[in-house]
């Protein structure tokens, strides 16, 4: 089975794939951007904010994606795979950009992909308030300083993404303490 985990910067996402790390010992550990070695690379591109145009950014994820799942996916579809982040992130954020069109998005990411999605993702659901709290925690990178209102339109960008890929999506509150998300995910994982 093929999960991701999902949310805007400073949900949990690792906090919770290092929980369940304990469960599943056996599982895929990976994510998306930054899988494989060239991703790698991308990430710090893209999170280093050196792409000036929106299209080129969304070009470099949907790279980094065919190499992901090429390499990592593919060759262990038979077991369980958990993916910090996966084309729901994509879509999601090209969505929010509005460069382009929704049915390019698809498209182009159907063909990064092969077609190959996650059988269910969990989206770590935050509150504005608790967004801002933690954003005033950390030092934040090219992501992050586009603010607040730009993460969260990220995140309800991901609950639209699931629909248009028609992929099951498991809205799970962040806001909870961490031993309470970890067993609702899973409560949620069938295998």
């Amino acid at each position: 089975m093929y999960i991701a985990i999902e949310g805007i910067d400073t949900a949990g996402k690792s906090t919770q794939i290092e929980k369940l790390k304990a469960y599943f010992g056996d599982a895929i550990i990976t994510k998306e951007p930054g899988g494989t070695e060239a991703g790698k690379e991308i990430r710090e591109i893209v999170l280093g904010a050196k792409t000036k145009s929106k299209k080129a950014e969304f070009l470099l994820f949907l790279a980094d994606r065919a190499e992901h799942i090429k390499e990592v996916i593919e060759p262990n579809l038979g077991k369980l795979i958990i993916s910090d982040r996966s084309i729901i992130s994509g879509v999601a954020y090209a969505l929010v950009q509005g460069e382009i069109s929704e049915t390019a998005i698809v498209h182009l990411n159907r063909f990064a992909t092969g077609g190959i999605y996650p059988q269910k993702v969990f989206l770590l659901k935050l509150t504005k308030e608790e967004l801002s709290f933690r954003l005033s925690q950390k030092k934040l990178d090219g992501i992050e300083l586009r603010g607040e209102e730009y993460l969260l339109s990220i995140q309800e960008a991901i609950i639209e993404a699931s629909k248009l890929l028609n992929i099951e999506l498991v809205i799970v509150d962040a806001t909870k303490d961490i031993d309470s998300i970890t067993q609702e995910i899973l409560r949620n994982i069938n295998i």
